[in-house]
């Protein structure tokens, strides 16, 4: 992910001081809408390698390379696609702004899903609670009633 960073950081850098205006569009350009599905791909991916880098590294998985082999795509095709669409700022933003929208969509269903699972745990929790109070009731009465005789 670092040498994506670096080549997109690089090519916006030497975009933005070429005097003859908007990069030519590249032959390969990838869509927009696939564009917008690369980008979450790889926000979701740096977010996981951020929470578990471990289990990645253990299982032998580059993120990055991962994600660009999903989409059949390069990090030169990737790169040339993100510097061209990081040169109109409105486009990319509307392209970012999508994937952040799709972000928060996941979020709340991932929340909404936590929250009936701790719900389903917490009555799991309470009914072995009470199981477990009504069999020492029942062998507290048992017990009482062997001592009485």
């Amino acid at each position: 992910m670092k040498q994506v960073i670096y080549i997109v950081i690089l090519l916006v850098l030497f975009s933005s001081c070429d005097t003859q205006g908007k990069p030519k569009k590249p032959d390969n350009l990838i869509g927009k809408d696939k564009m917008e599905n690369i980008l979450y791909d790889l926000y979701v991916i740096n977010a996981a390698k951020g929470v578990n880098r471990k289990l990645l590294e253990t299982k032998g998985i580059v993120p990055e390379t991962y994600v660009l082999k999903k989409h059949e795509i390069d990090s030169a095709q990737f790169a040339d696609s993100n510097a061209y669409y990081a040169f109109d700022p409105d486009l990319y933003k509307s392209i970012v702004e999508k994937v952040k929208v799709r972000l928060e969509k996941e979020k709340k269903a991932f929340e909404a899903i936590e929250k009936n699972e701790v719900k389903t745990s917490k009555r799991k929790r309470d009914s072995i609670r009470k199981a477990k109070k009504q069999k020492n009731d029942s062998i507290n009465k048992v017990l009482k009633k062997a001592v009485k005789n």
